[in-house]
């Protein structure tokens, strides 16, 4: 498994980051903060940023939530 850093963005105050080690960025997220999320979405849907490292080679990326309405 990889371990996998999250950087929780869905408030003004920034809080530390999360470790998980999971399968995939989107099964961290889910573990780390108990939602589901998707890799596109509108800015103001932006819920996380996790960040891993390969061969050693640090890789991030955004995660929004899930809306009910998808052109919303």
């Amino acid at each position: 498994m990889t371990e996998f850093r999250i950087i929780d963005l869905r408030t003004g105050i920034i809080e530390p980051e999360v470790t998980v080690k999971s399968i995939s960025p989107e099964k961290a997220a889910e573990e780390a903060l108990g939602v589901q999320v998707v890799r596109s979405g509108k800015p103001k849907h932006l819920v996380c940023r996790i960040y891993w490292t390969t061969n050693g080679t640090t890789n991030m990326i955004r995660f929004y939530s899930q809306t009910a309405h998808p052109h919303s």
